[in-house]
């Protein structure tokens, strides 16, 4: 994340609906829980309680808990939930009044100790969690996030002198504190890849003594995968991909170092350092077409609220709460929502996309179900493609174009069309890119 410090020991970093899943055997309401959430051996997704396939639509909340009060915490909540966003990823070192809450009350009673958590601290967290709980939200949870960097920014050095011994006690409070939610997701470690694993071990490995069964992942340097550096961990269940390189580039490869889910953890903020709306569409077009259960955004006022950025903010958080690139989350996952996106296969050979491709950030993203049924290609530059049909199931494609920034759709020039290799020019607008939906059937008869 940049250069962000984690100032209390807990970093929620992701909030999940249960919109934005898809269920093999039925299709799941958004009032429904999805918790616990669990990993299937040789599944490349989330499941839900129900075995439904669960998608991460995520946001980037940093100094939630840090900075906003129990009101303006439900408030940004409720929002981010009711615009289809299933992820918010949050610290504290930015807040105003770093590591203490918007209350005054600090995590530890000796600061830095982590074998004195402060109990009225506590209650805070709890009451969050709990009420993500009831909106239905599953919490990526990060117990001591370690410092952007060399670790200075965080809790590194605090946790170098407690000691393994008092952070698996640490790590043992917490498992028992939040197991019995339901809704947790640990997240070990925090933009470094600490020398000293075993302090990050150790907090993990108290985790998994009172909540056995909890899913956890690890939150690594920049261009450093979760799997790269915690290969063969036992409380390694979840991968992830933490890149400001071209998404797609880092994600394709994930599925070859092992079994188990990975979602895009972080990549470039709408707002900050150019990037828009459009940048941030990509990255998550990108992230699950090429795999992924799914993919976090962020946007610069909203990660830090009111508290310090890397740069002035133009907009209150309330208000960026409505930015292009949230809108576009939202396409994203009612359209992502409306199809059997875990099915889909990325086209790694390019056998079904001939011609169009582009390179770098700029990628044309294509992937087909394992049936043949379904294809999905996301055009980031306004460029035609060349796609060759017969590479999917049936003899006839009816095919429509989805506007990424709106979610309006017009049927492509000829749909249905024999499936035959064939030039495919998007439509022109203000926006440069588009989705290319096509279903493959039989030739229906006169």
């Amino acid at each position: 994340m940049d250069i962000r410090f984690c100032g209390f020991a807990f970093c929620l970093l992701a909030v999940t609906t249960f919109g934005g899943q898809a269920c093999e055997t039925a299709v799941a309401t958004q009032t429904e829980r999805p918790f616990p959430l669990r990993v299937q051996a040789g599944k490349r997704y989330l499941q839900d309680a129900s075995g439904c396939a669960f998608l991460m639509n995520g946001d980037t909340a940093w100094s939630l808990l840090g900075d906003l009060t129990r009101e303006e915490a439900d408030l940004y909540l409720r929002d981010r939930r009711a615009r289809g966003f299933n992820t918010v990823l949050i610290e504290n070192r930015f807040a105003r009044n770093a590591p203490a809450n918007a209350y005054g009350d600090r995590p530890f009673v000796r600061d830095g100790d982590f074998s004195t958590p402060n109990e009225v601290y506590f209650r805070h967290v709890d009451w969050v969690l709990r009420r993500a709980r009831d909106l239905g939200l599953v919490v990526l949870l990060a117990p001591a996030y370690l410092g952007y960097g060399d670790g200075d920014q965080g809790w590194h050095r605090e946790m170098a002198a407690s000691g393994e011994k008092t952070l698996r006690a640490y790590g043992r409070f917490v498992g028992q504190r939040y197991g019995s939610l339901g809704n947790i997701v640990w997240v070990e470690g925090g933009d470094f890849n600490l020398p000293d694993k075993g302090l990050v071990r150790a907090v993990a490995e108290g985790i998994r003594e009172t909540d056995p069964d909890a899913l956890q992942t690890a939150h690594n340097a920049p261009e450093t995968a979760a799997l790269d550096y915690w290969r063969k961990e036992p409380w390694l269940s979840i991968d992830n991909v933490y890149t400001y390189q071209p998404v797609h580039a880092a994600a394709l490869v994930q599925p070859a170092l092992g079994e188990m889910p990975y979602f895009l953890m972080e990549s470039a903020y709408e707002n900050e350092f150019g990037a828009d709306a459009h940048r941030v569409r990509m990255q998550g077009y990108q992230a699950i077409l090429s795999g992924t259960t799914g993919h976090l955004f962020g946007n610069h006022p909203i990660w830090h609220f009111g508290g310090p950025g890397l740069s002035p903010a133009e907009t209150a958080w309330q208000t960026a709460l409505d930015s292009p690139g949230a809108r576009s989350m939202q396409v994203l996952h009612d359209f992502f929502s409306s199809i059997t996106w875990w099915q889909l296969e990325p086209d790694t050979g390019n056998d079904f996309l001939t011609a169009g491709q582009g390179n770098y950030n700029a990628r044309t993203m294509s992937a087909r179900t394992t049936d043949g049924a379904l294809a999905v290609v996301y055009l980031p530059n306004g460029r035609g493609i060349t796609l060759d049909p017969a590479k999917l199931a049936g003899q006839q494609v009816s095919a429509r174009w989805v506007d990424p920034s709106t979610g309006r759709s017009e049927a492509a020039p000829g749909s249905p069309f024999s499936a035959d290799v064939r030039y495919f020019a998007p439509p022109t607008g203000d926006h440069a890119d588009w989705i290319l939906e096509l279903h493959s059937h039989p030739v229906q008869s006169q």
